[in-house]
């Protein structure tokens, strides 16, 4: 596996995702058909020398081993799904207008099991308390490769975000009860629940609490949902400044199986399955319903929602239906989720340049019905 990770650089960084029927097999997301995203090489580090520094405006900076992280702190398990923010960006595509980016399906998520200390006890040990909250960000960052389009990559939320205890904010060690591979950030990453995968900054070697965001372009001058009058780079620029970094992801939800263009068999009852995974609104899971209509949304059937029956908050869901639809060329079936915080999803979002956040209606169009 090490040497397949060698191959990428800063010009062919790796960026894949599996097909989205393979992607909804399996609640746990195995490592090996997960997607990857990444803005330059990937590392190859070593657990025994690697160190990560918490400092800034903080009162006692340090710096703490993975040793460390793993023993001298309580180690914390949370589920929960990590999305692209350009998740779904083929569809904003070819539904509503051109967007720049790489051409995402419905793929570019996982769902994974992590394992780590709780970040707001790392902060806690460097004398970080809420009375330091007003105003102040956690940047975190990694200075092992270069990227793309800067010389590091960083990332940055609101240190409130990291001291609340509920937001199950970690640095993990492990995904699925193993430890992290080099393509998901192996020997730290950080995981922040329900926030665009942007934030979660693999290869973590350097944390700083500070009075402003990350300054890296990553956090500055990308994964923002421009206003729909910034059509191209030169009516972008001035929006960069004053649109908000994306943070928390949108309700979402799939249509896996069928796929599109797919030719589909109706059972004796005159129905089609169908399956796909739903996540939450930020902080507002769990997924509380999925609805599947084979009628152009004029009505909607509920859908089952499988797994394990434990409510998490932060996890997807997946979900299977049986639908009525009439046999034919060119048939559509759409998909919507609701979740704890009474979010819905809607038709479509809103466009913008960069393509992120796109959380219009999961759909499988252009089916075969025979």
């Amino acid at each position: 596996m090490k040497n397949e990770f060698h191959k990428y650089s800063v010009q062919n960084p790796l960026n894949r995702e599996p097909p989205v029927k393979t992607l909804v097999s399996s609640f746990f997301t195995p490592g090996d058909i997960s997607y990857d995203r990444n803005h330059g090489p990937i590392p190859h580090l070593s657990a025994d020398t690697h160190t990560v520094r918490i400092d800034g405006n903080v009162p006692s900076p340090l710096r703490l081993s993975i040793h460390q992280l793993q023993t001298e702190f309580s180690q914390h398990e949370v589920i929960c799904a990590l999305e692209c923010a350009g998740n779904r960006r083929h569809a904003m595509r070819t539904l509503l207008k051109e967007v720049q980016g790489i051409d995402w399906g419905d793929a570019a998520v996982m769902n994974c099991k992590w394992k780590g200390p709780r970040l707001s006890d790392v902060l806690r040990r460097a004398g970080v308390t809420s009375n330091l909250n007003q105003g102040l960000y956690v940047a975190f960052s990694c200075y092992q490769v270069q990227c793309q389009e800067d010389d590091w990559f960083g990332s940055s939320v609101e240190l409130k975000r990291c001291l609340d205890e509920d937001m199950d904010a970690i640095l993990a060690w492990e995904m699925n009860g193993s430890p992290l591979t080099p393509n998901h950030g192996y020997p730290v990453r950080v995981v922040l629940p329900g926030v665009a995968g942007a934030r979660w900054v693999k290869w973590l070697d350097r944390i700083t609490v500070q009075d402003h965001e990350s300054s890296n372009f990553y956090q500055q001058r990308d994964y923002k949902v421009l206003p729909p009058d910034a059509v191209d780079r030169v009516s972008a620029e001035p929006y960069w400044g004053r649109t908000p970094a994306m943070c928390d992801m949108p309700i979402n939800s799939v249509v896996a199986v069928p796929e599109d263009g797919e030719t589909v068999h109706l059972s004796e009852l005159g129905t089609v399955e169908v399956k796909g995974y739903a996540v939450p609104h930020g902080a507002d899971g769990p997924v509380t319903g999925v609805q599947v209509s084979a009628d152009g949304g004029q009505t909607w059937v509920d859908a089952e929602i499988e797994g394990p029956s434990l409510v998490r908050k932060w996890c997807w869901v997946l979900w299977r239906a049986k639908v009525n639809i009439e046999r034919g060329t060119e048939r559509q079936i759409l998909s919507r989720a609701f979740d704890r915080g009474g979010n819905l999803q809607q038709e479509h979002s809103q466009w913008n340049l960069r393509g992120v956040g796109y959380n219009g209606y999961g759909r499988a169009s252009d089916l075969i019905i025979v």
